[in-house]
Protein backbone atom coordinates (compact mmCIF):
# COMPACT_ATOMS: atom_id res chain seq x y z
CA UNK A 1 0.00 0.00 0.00
CA UNK A 2 1.43 3.58 -1.10
CA UNK A 3 1.56 5.92 2.16
CA UNK A 4 3.39 9.11 2.19
CA UNK A 5 4.19 11.06 5.56
CA UNK A 6 4.43 14.23 6.54
CA UNK A 7 6.30 16.66 8.90
CA UNK A 8 5.71 13.66 12.08
CA UNK A 9 6.74 15.17 15.41
CA UNK A 10 6.59 12.29 17.62
CA UNK A 11 4.88 12.89 20.98
CA UNK A 12 5.76 11.17 24.58
CA UNK A 13 4.40 11.61 27.71
CA UNK A 14 6.22 12.86 30.29
CA UNK A 15 5.71 12.36 34.03
CA UNK A 16 7.25 15.33 35.33
CA UNK A 17 6.15 18.64 34.11
CA UNK A 18 9.61 20.19 31.74
CA UNK A 19 10.12 24.55 31.12
CA UNK A 20 7.94 25.12 28.17
CA UNK A 21 10.50 27.02 26.57
CA UNK A 22 12.57 23.82 26.33
CA UNK A 23 9.47 21.83 25.03
CA UNK A 24 9.73 24.18 22.15
CA UNK A 25 12.85 24.67 21.76
CA UNK A 26 12.94 21.26 21.51
CA UNK A 27 10.19 20.59 19.36
CA UNK A 28 11.78 23.33 16.77
CA UNK A 29 15.25 21.38 16.34
CA UNK A 30 13.02 17.58 15.67
CA UNK A 31 11.01 19.42 13.35
CA UNK A 32 14.45 20.85 11.58
CA UNK A 33 15.68 17.62 11.40
CA UNK A 34 12.84 16.21 10.18
CA UNK A 35 12.50 18.71 7.44
CA UNK A 36 15.91 18.10 6.29
CA UNK A 37 15.12 14.27 6.24
CA UNK A 38 12.14 14.81 4.41
CA UNK A 39 13.96 16.45 1.48
CA UNK A 40 15.44 13.39 0.90
CA UNK A 41 11.76 11.45 0.33
CA UNK A 42 11.02 7.78 0.84
CA UNK A 43 14.67 7.08 2.20
CA UNK A 44 14.63 10.04 4.68
CA UNK A 45 11.50 8.81 5.85
CA UNK A 46 12.45 5.42 6.32
CA UNK A 47 15.36 6.83 7.95
CA UNK A 48 13.65 8.68 10.50
CA UNK A 49 11.23 5.66 11.36
CA UNK A 50 14.59 3.83 12.71
CA UNK A 51 15.79 7.01 14.27
CA UNK A 52 12.51 7.00 16.43
CA UNK A 53 12.45 3.72 16.95
CA UNK A 54 15.65 3.53 18.84
CA UNK A 55 16.06 6.87 20.48
CA UNK A 56 12.07 6.23 21.70
CA UNK A 57 10.96 3.12 22.08
CA UNK A 58 7.37 4.11 21.51
CA UNK A 59 4.47 1.43 23.27
CA UNK A 60 1.32 2.55 22.29
CA UNK A 61 0.57 3.50 18.65
CA UNK A 62 -2.97 5.46 18.44
CA UNK A 63 -4.35 5.28 14.91
CA UNK A 64 -7.04 7.25 13.17
CA UNK A 65 -8.45 7.03 9.85
CA UNK A 66 -9.59 10.63 8.77
CA UNK A 67 -11.56 11.97 5.72
CA UNK A 68 -12.37 15.42 6.04
CA UNK A 69 -12.64 15.51 9.86
CA UNK A 70 -11.34 19.01 10.98
CA UNK A 71 -14.43 19.62 13.19
CA UNK A 72 -13.40 16.99 15.65
CA UNK A 73 -9.96 15.88 14.61
CA UNK A 74 -7.97 18.18 17.32
CA UNK A 75 -10.51 16.93 19.96
CA UNK A 76 -9.55 13.18 19.48
CA UNK A 77 -5.82 14.05 19.48
CA UNK A 78 -5.64 16.16 22.18
CA UNK A 79 -7.74 13.46 24.30
CA UNK A 80 -5.50 10.89 23.26
CA UNK A 81 -2.03 12.88 23.73
CA UNK A 82 -3.65 13.60 27.57
CA UNK A 83 -4.70 9.85 28.13
CA UNK A 84 -0.84 8.99 27.48
CA UNK A 85 0.53 11.75 29.20
CA UNK A 86 -1.72 11.40 32.51
CA UNK A 87 -0.68 7.53 32.23
CA UNK A 88 2.68 7.53 31.84
CA UNK A 89 2.28 5.86 28.46
CA UNK A 90 5.11 6.35 25.80
CA UNK A 91 3.06 6.86 22.91
CA UNK A 92 2.09 8.54 19.37
CA UNK A 93 -0.55 9.64 17.33
CA UNK A 94 -1.04 8.74 13.69
CA UNK A 95 -3.45 10.55 11.70
CA UNK A 96 -4.05 8.46 8.20
CA UNK A 97 -5.48 10.44 5.98
CA UNK A 98 -7.21 9.26 2.97
CA UNK A 99 -7.71 12.51 0.64
CA UNK A 100 -9.05 15.47 3.05
CA UNK A 101 -9.62 18.87 1.37
CA UNK A 102 -10.35 20.49 4.54
CA UNK A 103 -8.00 21.43 7.04
CA UNK A 104 -7.47 18.47 8.75
CA UNK A 105 -3.75 17.78 7.88
CA UNK A 106 -2.82 21.46 9.29
CA UNK A 107 -4.87 20.36 12.54
CA UNK A 108 -2.86 17.10 13.00
CA UNK A 109 0.56 18.62 12.14
CA UNK A 110 0.27 21.20 14.64
CA UNK A 111 -1.15 19.41 17.39
CA UNK A 112 1.94 17.14 17.06
CA UNK A 113 0.61 14.07 14.97
CA UNK A 114 1.93 12.18 12.28
CA UNK A 115 0.47 12.43 9.29
CA UNK A 116 -0.05 9.63 7.17
CA UNK A 117 -1.49 9.68 3.29
CA UNK A 118 -3.16 6.82 2.24
CA UNK A 119 -3.99 7.02 -1.62
CA UNK A 120 -6.02 3.89 -1.84
CA UNK A 121 -9.39 4.96 -0.49
CA UNK A 122 -11.76 3.25 1.75
CA UNK A 123 -11.64 2.87 5.47
CA UNK A 124 -9.54 -0.32 5.92
CA UNK A 125 -6.87 1.10 3.01
CA UNK A 126 -6.75 4.43 5.46
CA UNK A 127 -6.04 2.13 8.65
CA UNK A 128 -3.75 -0.48 7.26
CA UNK A 129 -1.32 2.46 6.29
CA UNK A 130 -1.62 4.02 9.46
CA UNK A 131 -0.94 0.73 11.15
CA UNK A 132 2.00 -0.05 8.56
CA UNK A 133 3.18 2.94 9.58
CA UNK A 134 2.89 2.39 13.34
CA UNK A 135 6.04 2.08 15.51
CA UNK A 136 4.28 1.37 18.65
CA UNK A 137 4.17 -1.99 20.16
CA UNK A 138 0.67 -1.79 20.86
CA UNK A 139 -1.76 -0.07 18.35
CA UNK A 140 -5.07 1.27 19.36
CA UNK A 141 -7.83 2.13 16.33
CA UNK A 142 -10.48 4.57 16.59
CA UNK A 143 -12.63 7.21 14.48
CA UNK A 144 -12.19 10.68 14.37
CA UNK A 145 -15.17 12.05 15.14
CA UNK A 146 -15.41 12.58 18.91
CA UNK A 147 -17.59 9.31 19.24
CA UNK A 148 -15.72 7.70 21.07
CA UNK A 149 -13.63 9.22 24.24
CA UNK A 150 -9.65 8.36 23.71
CA UNK A 151 -9.78 9.24 27.39
CA UNK A 152 -10.18 5.66 28.06
CA UNK A 153 -6.98 4.36 26.15
CA UNK A 154 -5.78 3.26 29.18
CA UNK A 155 -8.51 0.78 29.91
CA UNK A 156 -7.44 -0.84 26.55
CA UNK A 157 -3.77 -0.65 27.03
CA UNK A 158 -3.78 -2.67 30.57
CA UNK A 159 -5.45 -5.35 28.88
CA UNK A 160 -2.77 -5.51 25.90
CA UNK A 161 -0.26 -5.73 29.36
CA UNK A 162 -1.87 -8.35 30.63
CA UNK A 163 -1.21 -10.28 26.96
CA UNK A 164 -4.31 -9.90 25.44
CA UNK A 165 -3.47 -10.17 22.31
CA UNK A 166 -6.80 -8.16 20.85
CA UNK A 167 -8.81 -5.93 23.24
CA UNK A 168 -12.78 -5.60 21.76
CA UNK A 169 -14.53 -2.01 22.82
CA UNK A 170 -17.67 -2.85 23.62
CA UNK A 171 -20.74 0.15 23.29
CA UNK A 172 -23.49 -2.10 24.42
CA UNK A 173 -24.64 -2.60 27.34
CA UNK A 174 -24.54 -6.73 27.17
CA UNK A 175 -21.10 -6.07 27.44
CA UNK A 176 -21.18 -2.85 30.28
CA UNK A 177 -21.15 -0.38 27.91
CA UNK A 178 -23.27 2.95 26.92
CA UNK A 179 -24.84 4.76 24.18
CA UNK A 180 -25.68 8.01 24.61
CA UNK A 181 -28.89 9.76 23.52
CA UNK A 182 -28.86 10.56 20.13
CA UNK A 183 -25.16 8.88 19.55
CA UNK A 184 -26.56 5.94 17.28
CA UNK A 185 -29.39 5.26 14.87
CA UNK A 186 -32.11 3.31 16.47
CA UNK A 187 -32.18 1.27 13.33
CA UNK A 188 -28.43 0.33 14.03
CA UNK A 189 -28.98 0.22 17.95
CA UNK A 190 -31.64 -2.70 18.18
CA UNK A 191 -31.43 -4.36 14.61
CA UNK A 192 -28.20 -4.16 12.78
CA UNK A 193 -25.77 -4.36 15.57
CA UNK A 194 -27.52 -6.47 17.84
CA UNK A 195 -28.06 -8.83 14.86
CA UNK A 196 -24.69 -8.88 13.55
CA UNK A 197 -23.12 -9.34 16.99
CA UNK A 198 -25.01 -12.41 17.18
CA UNK A 199 -24.08 -14.10 14.05
CA UNK A 200 -20.53 -13.35 14.82
CA UNK A 201 -20.74 -14.99 18.10
CA UNK A 202 -22.38 -18.14 16.82
CA UNK A 203 -21.50 -18.64 13.10
CA UNK A 204 -17.44 -17.77 14.84
CA UNK A 205 -17.51 -17.96 18.33
CA UNK A 206 -16.37 -14.52 19.03
CA UNK A 207 -16.47 -13.72 22.57
CA UNK A 208 -17.48 -9.91 21.85
CA UNK A 209 -20.94 -8.27 22.70
CA UNK A 210 -20.19 -5.54 19.74
CA UNK A 211 -19.42 -6.38 16.70
CA UNK A 212 -19.23 -2.79 15.02
CA UNK A 213 -17.08 -0.62 17.94
CA UNK A 214 -14.36 0.27 16.19
CA UNK A 215 -12.05 1.79 19.60
CA UNK A 216 -10.05 -1.40 19.72
CA UNK A 217 -6.44 -2.34 20.63
CA UNK A 218 -4.34 -5.23 19.28
CA UNK A 219 -0.65 -6.06 19.21
CA UNK A 220 1.81 -5.24 16.37
CA UNK A 221 2.28 -8.99 16.23
CA UNK A 222 -0.82 -9.93 16.33
CA UNK A 223 -2.27 -7.80 13.24
CA UNK A 224 0.74 -8.65 10.94
CA UNK A 225 -0.09 -12.44 11.79
CA UNK A 226 -3.85 -11.81 10.43
CA UNK A 227 -2.72 -10.65 7.21
CA UNK A 228 -6.16 -8.81 6.94
CA UNK A 229 -7.85 -7.67 3.24
CA UNK A 230 -10.56 -5.49 3.56
CA UNK A 231 -10.02 -2.09 2.12
CA UNK A 232 -13.33 -1.08 3.21
CA UNK A 233 -15.47 -0.92 6.21
CA UNK A 234 -15.23 -4.75 6.61
CA UNK A 235 -11.85 -4.42 7.88
CA UNK A 236 -12.78 -4.26 11.81
CA UNK A 237 -15.30 -7.50 11.37
CA UNK A 238 -12.50 -9.42 9.67
CA UNK A 239 -10.30 -8.73 12.43
CA UNK A 240 -12.72 -9.77 14.38
CA UNK A 241 -13.49 -12.89 12.65
CA UNK A 242 -10.07 -14.27 11.60
CA UNK A 243 -9.24 -13.51 15.23
CA UNK A 244 -11.80 -15.61 16.61
CA UNK A 245 -10.82 -18.46 13.78
CA UNK A 246 -7.46 -18.28 14.66
CA UNK A 247 -8.27 -18.65 18.78
CA UNK A 248 -6.87 -15.56 19.40
CA UNK A 249 -6.38 -14.28 23.21
CA UNK A 250 -9.74 -11.96 22.91
CA UNK A 251 -10.39 -9.36 25.87
CA UNK A 252 -13.39 -6.70 26.28
CA UNK A 253 -13.68 -3.23 27.91
CA UNK A 254 -16.59 -1.43 28.23
CA UNK A 255 -16.80 2.36 26.29
CA UNK A 256 -19.64 4.85 26.00
CA UNK A 257 -20.44 5.89 22.63
CA UNK A 258 -20.95 9.64 22.27
CA UNK A 259 -23.23 11.57 19.68
CA UNK A 260 -21.03 12.33 16.04
CA UNK A 261 -19.46 15.72 17.04
CA UNK A 262 -19.18 16.45 12.80
CA UNK A 263 -20.81 19.58 11.17
CA UNK A 264 -19.77 19.84 7.98
CA UNK A 265 -20.78 16.49 6.87
CA UNK A 266 -22.73 13.78 7.59
CA UNK A 267 -21.21 9.99 8.81
CA UNK A 268 -19.74 7.83 5.99
CA UNK A 269 -21.70 5.54 7.16
CA UNK A 270 -24.51 4.29 4.72
CA UNK A 271 -27.06 1.54 6.94
CA UNK A 272 -28.42 -0.71 4.27
CA UNK A 273 -25.16 -0.69 1.77
CA UNK A 274 -22.94 -1.27 4.79
CA UNK A 275 -25.57 -3.75 6.56
CA UNK A 276 -25.26 -5.99 3.28
CA UNK A 277 -21.13 -5.73 2.95
CA UNK A 278 -21.72 -6.93 6.41
CA UNK A 279 -23.76 -10.30 5.96
CA UNK A 280 -21.87 -11.24 2.44
CA UNK A 281 -18.54 -10.37 4.20
CA UNK A 282 -19.93 -12.66 6.85
CA UNK A 283 -21.48 -15.51 4.35
CA UNK A 284 -17.98 -15.36 2.26
CA UNK A 285 -16.30 -16.26 5.43
CA UNK A 286 -18.20 -18.96 6.60
CA UNK A 287 -18.46 -21.76 3.83
CA UNK A 288 -20.47 -23.75 6.16
CA UNK A 289 -23.23 -21.55 6.88
CA UNK A 290 -23.34 -20.31 3.15
CA UNK A 291 -22.85 -23.57 1.33
CA UNK A 292 -22.89 -26.61 3.64
CA UNK A 293 -25.89 -25.87 5.34
CA UNK A 294 -28.68 -25.11 2.69
CA UNK A 295 -27.04 -27.99 0.61
CA UNK A 296 -26.88 -30.39 3.21
CA UNK A 297 -30.85 -29.49 3.57
CA UNK A 298 -31.52 -29.71 -0.19
CA UNK A 299 -29.93 -32.81 -0.20
CA UNK A 300 -32.12 -34.09 3.23
CA UNK A 301 -35.72 -32.82 1.60
CA UNK A 302 -34.22 -34.59 -1.89
CA UNK A 303 -33.57 -38.00 -0.54
CA UNK A 304 -36.81 -37.21 1.50
CA UNK A 305 -38.41 -36.99 -1.81
CA UNK A 306 -37.32 -39.88 -3.52
CA UNK A 307 -37.81 -42.14 -0.32
CA UNK A 308 -42.31 -41.11 -0.56
CA UNK A 309 -42.09 -41.02 -4.40
CA UNK A 310 -40.49 -44.05 -5.36
CA UNK A 311 -42.91 -46.32 -3.82
CA UNK A 312 -45.79 -44.33 -4.92
CA UNK A 313 -46.97 -43.16 -1.33
CA UNK A 314 -50.06 -40.78 -0.64
CA UNK A 315 -49.88 -38.15 1.28
CA UNK A 316 -52.81 -36.34 2.92
CA UNK A 317 -54.45 -38.13 -0.42
CA UNK A 318 -52.11 -36.74 -3.32
CA UNK A 319 -50.40 -40.02 -4.79
CA UNK A 320 -46.51 -39.09 -5.04
CA UNK A 321 -45.09 -39.93 -8.54
CA UNK A 322 -43.23 -38.75 -11.24
CA UNK A 323 -44.03 -34.96 -11.11
CA UNK A 324 -42.23 -35.35 -6.91
CA UNK A 325 -39.39 -37.00 -8.20
CA UNK A 326 -37.86 -34.20 -10.67
CA UNK A 327 -38.27 -31.90 -7.51
CA UNK A 328 -36.60 -34.32 -5.27
CA UNK A 329 -34.17 -34.84 -8.14
CA UNK A 330 -33.57 -31.07 -8.51
CA UNK A 331 -33.10 -30.32 -4.60
CA UNK A 332 -30.49 -33.59 -4.64
CA UNK A 333 -28.58 -31.66 -7.60
CA UNK A 334 -28.58 -28.51 -5.86
CA UNK A 335 -27.60 -29.79 -2.39
CA UNK A 336 -24.69 -31.76 -4.33
CA UNK A 337 -23.57 -29.01 -6.20
CA UNK A 338 -23.65 -26.62 -2.63
CA UNK A 339 -21.92 -29.48 -0.47
CA UNK A 340 -19.04 -29.49 -3.25
CA UNK A 341 -18.88 -25.55 -3.46
CA UNK A 342 -18.48 -25.60 0.41
CA UNK A 343 -15.88 -27.85 0.40
CA UNK A 344 -14.01 -26.09 -2.68
CA UNK A 345 -14.49 -22.83 -0.50
CA UNK A 346 -13.25 -24.19 2.36
CA UNK A 347 -9.99 -25.80 0.96
CA UNK A 348 -9.16 -22.53 -1.06
CA UNK A 349 -9.60 -20.13 1.84
CA UNK A 350 -6.80 -22.28 3.67
CA UNK A 351 -4.62 -22.43 0.88
CA UNK A 352 -4.73 -18.43 1.05
CA UNK A 353 -4.65 -18.43 5.00
CA UNK A 354 -8.24 -16.58 5.06
CA UNK A 355 -9.20 -19.53 7.03
CA UNK A 356 -7.16 -21.94 9.63
CA UNK A 357 -7.29 -25.60 8.63
CA UNK A 358 -9.69 -27.53 11.17
CA UNK A 359 -9.12 -31.34 12.43
CA UNK A 360 -12.35 -32.10 10.34
CA UNK A 361 -10.50 -30.26 7.19
CA UNK A 362 -7.47 -32.53 8.01
CA UNK A 363 -9.54 -35.76 7.47
CA UNK A 364 -11.57 -34.47 4.66
CA UNK A 365 -7.94 -33.95 3.22
CA UNK A 366 -6.75 -37.19 3.24
CA UNK A 367 -10.13 -39.00 2.98
CA UNK A 368 -11.62 -37.31 0.02
CA UNK A 369 -8.83 -37.79 -2.89
CA UNK A 370 -8.92 -37.65 -6.85
CA UNK A 371 -8.82 -41.30 -6.90
CA UNK A 372 -11.86 -41.78 -4.39
CA UNK A 373 -13.79 -38.83 -6.12
CA UNK A 374 -13.20 -40.54 -9.99
CA UNK A 375 -14.02 -44.51 -8.30
CA UNK A 376 -17.39 -42.65 -6.60
CA UNK A 377 -18.28 -40.75 -10.07
CA UNK A 378 -17.49 -43.73 -12.74
CA UNK A 379 -19.44 -46.14 -10.49
CA UNK A 380 -22.44 -43.71 -9.86
CA UNK A 381 -22.32 -42.85 -13.45
CA UNK A 382 -22.74 -46.76 -14.57
CA UNK A 383 -24.95 -47.12 -12.44
CA UNK A 384 -27.37 -44.36 -13.69
CA UNK A 385 -26.72 -45.78 -16.73
CA UNK A 386 -27.78 -48.89 -16.26
CA UNK A 387 -31.33 -47.39 -15.34
CA UNK A 388 -31.78 -45.17 -18.64
CA UNK A 389 -30.84 -48.75 -20.27
CA UNK A 390 -32.99 -50.42 -18.82
CA UNK A 391 -36.06 -48.02 -19.31
CA UNK A 392 -34.93 -47.76 -22.86
CA UNK A 393 -35.41 -51.67 -22.87
CA UNK A 394 -38.78 -51.10 -21.55
CA UNK A 395 -39.37 -48.77 -24.45
CA UNK A 396 -37.99 -51.10 -27.23
CA UNK A 397 -40.66 -54.26 -25.78
CA UNK A 398 -43.37 -52.36 -26.85
CA UNK A 399 -41.28 -51.63 -30.94
CA UNK A 400 -41.16 -47.55 -29.45
CA UNK A 401 -44.75 -46.97 -29.11
CA UNK A 402 -46.72 -45.27 -26.04
CA UNK A 403 -44.69 -45.94 -22.13
CA UNK A 404 -46.65 -45.78 -19.20
CA UNK A 405 -44.92 -42.93 -17.63
CA UNK A 406 -45.82 -43.94 -14.29
CA UNK A 407 -43.29 -46.71 -14.46
CA UNK A 408 -40.53 -45.30 -17.00
CA UNK A 409 -39.75 -42.36 -15.56
CA UNK A 410 -39.38 -44.11 -11.70
CA UNK A 411 -36.13 -45.74 -14.16
CA UNK A 412 -35.43 -42.56 -16.47
CA UNK A 413 -35.15 -39.83 -13.70
CA UNK A 414 -33.10 -41.29 -10.53
CA UNK A 415 -30.78 -42.67 -13.49
CA UNK A 416 -30.28 -39.25 -14.96
CA UNK A 417 -29.89 -37.96 -11.53
CA UNK A 418 -27.58 -40.38 -10.45
CA UNK A 419 -25.74 -39.89 -14.19
CA UNK A 420 -25.31 -35.80 -13.47
CA UNK A 421 -24.08 -36.25 -9.91
CA UNK A 422 -21.13 -38.25 -11.35
CA UNK A 423 -20.61 -36.51 -13.38
CA UNK A 424 -20.04 -33.91 -10.98
CA UNK A 425 -18.40 -35.80 -8.53
CA UNK A 426 -15.59 -36.64 -11.22
CA UNK A 427 -14.59 -33.57 -12.32
CA UNK A 428 -15.37 -31.66 -9.19
CA UNK A 429 -12.67 -33.80 -8.01
CA UNK A 430 -10.79 -32.68 -10.16
CA UNK A 431 -10.94 -29.23 -9.23
CA UNK A 432 -10.89 -29.61 -5.57
CA UNK A 433 -7.26 -31.22 -6.66
CA UNK A 434 -6.18 -28.24 -8.22
CA UNK A 435 -6.70 -26.49 -5.29
CA UNK A 436 -4.91 -28.38 -3.30
CA UNK A 437 -1.84 -27.42 -4.87
CA UNK A 438 -0.17 -25.15 -2.58
CA UNK A 439 1.75 -22.12 -3.58
CA UNK A 440 5.54 -22.25 -3.39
Amino acid sequence: MKTTESLPPATAPTSAPIEQTVVDRLKTAERAIRDCLATYGPEGSAALADIGAELDPIELTVVMPCLNEADTLATCIEKAQRAMREHDIIGEVVVADNGSTDRSIEIATELGARVIHVEAKGYGSALMGGIEAARGRYILMGDADDSYDFLEIPKFVDKLREGHALVQGCRLPAGGGQVLPGAMPVLHRWWGNPMFTWMVRNMFSAPINDVYCGLRGFTREHYDRLELRCTGMEFATEMIIKSSLFGTDIAQVPTTLHPDGRKAHAPHLRTFRDGWRTLRFFLMYSPRWCFLVPGMVLAIVGLLGYGLALPGVQVFGATLGAHTLLVASLALLLGSQLVGSALMAKTFAISEGLLPESDRMRWVRRTVTLERGLTIGITAMAAGGIMIATAFAQWQAVRYGALDYAVTMRWVIPGVTIVALGCQTMFGSFFLSLLRMARK
